[in-house]
């Protein structure tokens, strides 16, 4: 496995887990091999600096981190930042996160919280040397409709997310 979708939402309907399953039919579509993780189906203590990081669940995302190259992060955007639940995995598996190359995927409520990504994006940066893919995409409530996404706008970013990081390579 080459490419790695976390699905961070742990609500069920959940928007960006709609852009994670498309960003995954995208790796595939071009051949790429690729892994989709609901962080649903790994329910993870807190992080507490302590034994919360021997929790099994911990040790299986730490290792499915470890093995991808690339790593494509749907976030939903709460309060203007990513969710803690994505803030949680990354600081269990942290050192799975070491050289590699990440992507994000986020899902808002509106337009305005565009840049939310960009302190997670910067921990990953600094702490871990990962290559963060310099384009993400950033879709609303009105890009979906019946659960599904319907803006082609978007289909098309999350289409270039995927070639992008395709073609990226960490030296």
């Amino acid at each position: 496995m080459e490419y790695l979708v976390l699905a961070t939402s742990l609500r069920t309907d959940s928007h960006s887990r709609i852009l994670a399953r498309q960003v995954t039919g995208a790796y595939a579509q071009r051949g790429g091999q690729v892994a989709f993780v609901d962080l649903r189906d790994y329910p993870l203590p807190l992080c507490d600096g302590g034994p919360a990081y021997d929790d099994p669940g911990v040790a299986a995302l730490s290792a499915l981190i470890a093995k991808a190259r690339v790593v494509t992060l749907a976030v939903p955007i709460y309060n203007y930042d990513v969710n803690a639940a994505a803030k949680n995995l990354v600081e269990l598996t942290g050192p799975a996160w070491a050289g590699k190359i990440v992507a994000f995927l986020c899902a808002a409520g509106g337009q305005r919280s565009y840049m939310s990504v960009l302190g997670l994006a910067n921990s990953l940066m600094l702490d871990f040397r990962a290559v963060i893919v310099p384009r993400f995409v950033y879709a609303t409530k009105a890009d979906f409709r019946d659960g599904q996404l319907f803006s082609p706008e978007i289909a098309a970013r999350v289409d270039e997310l995927a070639e992008t990081s395709m073609r990226l390579r960490y030296v």
